[in-house]
């Protein structure tokens, strides 16, 4: 005996898979937030050893180590913020877009919240 109707399925369960997905690209974003955090969290750890290690060598010496080293941190800074910035984006707008069903549909709405 076969299982399989020809009938649609129900509009719960179409709004339920949405919201799934949804909630998947919010743990996506949420991802990429932690990264972003670590991105950022990088340069700021390596400027704060080699401001606590200055009194151990003279600027004019390793001034060509430090220029690029410091570039590299500024690009990892402006990484990090762009990462950090786009998450937090995505994450309101996944959370306005699951409002809005959830008020459209307000029989789905108690297993939601």
């Amino acid at each position: 005996m076969s299982m399989e109707t020809n009938e649609p399925p129900k509009l719960d369960n179409l709004i339920f898979g949405e919201i799934q997905v949804l909630l998947a690209e919010k743990r996506t974003s949420l991802a990429a937030l932690r990264t972003g955090i670590a991105v950022f969290a990088l340069p700021l750890s390596v400027l704060s050893v080699l401001i606590a290690t200055s009194r151990y060598y003279s600027f004019g010496k390793v001034m060509p180590l430090l220029v690029p080293l410091l570039l590299l941190n500024f690009g990892l800074v402006m990484l990090g913020s762009w990462l950090i910035y786009r998450s937090i984006h995505r994450i309101h707008h996944y959370e306005r877009r699951i409002r809005e069903l959830t008020q459209k549909y307000q029989s789905i709405a108690e297993f939601i919240e």
